[in-house]
């Protein structure tokens, strides 16, 4: 156990919150969540419940904030959990900006390769620690999660504070691995978000249908070739993450002849999702009117325009997403119709 438990304050108490979070005040770290005052004020009525696949933890008087004025109250704080969705990033700082001086490092654990800049642009230098979650927590409601599958944690270890949080998230049982470089990491893990993601949403079909058509999986295999190449044009490295075997996935993508990488891959995707709907199909279909897909296939785009690699594929699936997350195209236009995504690909890779 680390001598000192770390008072941690958790931005949320959503999938990854609650289970960090969660995990960690079990193991006896003191963990404070803020949350909206309505989950908050429901969360301390019911506590919050992980399902492990050994155990249950129940936690019932979790100490939860309503406000950021409310949840400092209980600091200082040694480190921050942050995991939002990325759209969420932005306005979420904004409204705690006024309050910097009395916030610790942000261990930022979510997707995406731009956030930790964004969050470093609004709390200030050397703020942030970056991390990379690859263990599967699906959420049942406010404080309600279940982890479906335990890989782990990468953190980046080029903080003072990076060990010591690797030995709290190790005791929590949360498979924690430290990495020396940041950007090898979570570029890593975004080629992982890729996979069968934003096809999946846009046709509304499976990651595994995806990969059984013969066109999309040229596609899924495209997207993944062209974040290799600006991974590459950028000197960043593919490395195995906690429990995910990335360089496989990489070689695999980037060397074998479809018909034979095709097969592998589909047992691969089947294994690790099942019929269960990617990330970006829930927020779609939801309603919710936003998405990640900017800061992930979009950011392959951004860092492609910037080193000089074409990335239609990524282009076509971000654009695409875009366009039916803000109502621009109905969700008709290509429901279960992937020749209509292959035609758009085509015309923007011939351009």
């Amino acid at each position: 156990m680390t001598q000192t438990p770390l008072r941690m304050l958790s931005f949320g108490a959503g999938a990854i919150g609650a289970y960090f979070g969660g995990s960690l005040a079990d193991s006896g770290q003191q963990v404070v969540f803020l949350e909206r005052p309505e989950v908050a004020a429901e969360l301390r009525l019911r506590g919050l419940r992980l399902s492990l696949p050994e155990r249950d933890i129940q936690i019932a008087a979790p100490v939860c904030a309503g406000s950021i004025e409310e949840a400092l109250k209980y600091g200082p704080f040694d480190v921050a959990l942050f995991a939002l969705k990325s759209f969420d990033t932005r306005p979420v700082l904004e409204q705690i900006q006024a309050h910097q001086p009395d916030l610790p490092p942000v261990l930022c654990l979510q997707n995406g390769v731009e956030n930790e800049a964004t969050i470093e642009e609004i709390l200030g230098h050397g703020r942030v620690i970056a991390g990379s979650v690859t263990s599967a927590i699906g959420r049942r409601a406010a404080g309600d999660v279940i982890l479906e599958k335990l890989r782990g944690v990468g953190l980046a270890g080029n903080h003072p504070l990076s060990e010591r949080l690797a030995q709290a998230f190790n005791q929590a049982g949360l498979n924690a691995r430290l990495y020396p470089h940041a950007a090898a990491m979570k570029w890593s893990k975004l080629l992982t978000n890729l996979v069968g993601n934003a096809s999946s949403a846009i046709l509304n079909m499976t990651p595994g249908e995806v990969f059984a058509h013969p066109g999309l999986y040229r596609l899924e295999i495209a997207q993944l070739r062209e974040t290799l190449a600006v991974m590459r044009k950028l000197a960043i490295e593919v490395v195995d993450l906690p429990g995910t075997p990335v360089r496989l996935l990489a070689i695999g993508a980037r060397f074998l002849p479809l018909a034979i990488s095709r097969p592998l891959l589909q047992r691969a995707v089947g294994s690790g999702r099942g019929a269960k709907m990617p990330s970006f199909h829930i927020d779609l279909h939801s309603g919710r009117g936003q998405s990640e897909v900017d800061y992930l296939n979009g950011a392959v785009v951004r860092n492609g325009q910037r080193a000089g690699v074409a990335t239609p594929a990524n282009r076509v699936l971000n654009e695409t997403l875009l366009a039916l997350t803000r109502q621009e195209l109905a969700l008709e236009n290509f429901e279960r119709q992937p020749e209509k995504l292959l035609e758009r690909w085509q015309s923007l890779a011939s351009q």
